[in-house]
């Protein structure tokens, strides 16, 4: 509830304060960030996207599942279902805010550098490392289908321990 609440005294604020700068205050500016990031993606901001924006957006790049998303968020006290997580980084994924990485049919992760890159699936622990794109080279990428064109080549290198 904490940072719910707190985002909830900062709304309260910031609209009292008729558009006054965000920077003011570290919360307020990250709030603020987070905020015109969604409804510059087309997206409604609502106290649940801006506290799991907060959590998603103000740092490093990141890889995380659902399910990772959703302890950080127990952790934080923000009252949110493991569904409206789910939900919420469909959504951001399809707003071009995220970028959805499959690993197998039963694990995705979720990274938020959107950038042209691939990446090292680490298979002991989990571990999502991104690779540089200009490291991977393709020669010839076959045909696409008549009537489809292709969006993204996603490169996901195994890795496990040498023995």
């Amino acid at each position: 509830m904490e940072i719910l609440s707190r985002i909830e005294k900062t709304e309260k604020n910031m609209d009292q304060d008729n558009g006054a700068p965000c920077a003011d205050q570290p919360l307020r500016a990250a709030l603020c960030d987070v905020r015109s990031f969604l409804r510059d993606a087309g997206l409604r901001p609502t106290r649940q996207r801006l506290a799991l924006g907060q959590l998603l957006f103000t740092g490093h790049g990141r890889h995380l599942t659902a399910e990772i998303l959703y302890e950080e968020a127990v952790r934080r006290s923000i009252p949110v279902s493991l569904a409206t997580v789910y939900n919420t980084l469909h959504q951001f994924t399809e707003a071009g805010l995220l970028r959805e990485i499959v690993v197998d049919g039963s694990k995705t992760y979720f990274d938020t550098d959107t950038s042209d890159h691939h990446h090292f699936y680490v298979e002991e622990d989990g571990k999502i490392v991104d690779i540089p794109s200009d490291s991977v080279a393709f020669n010839q990428l076959p045909s696409a289908p008549d009537g489809m064109e292709i969006t993204r080549v996603d490169v996901v290198v195994r890795l496990r321990n040498s023995k």
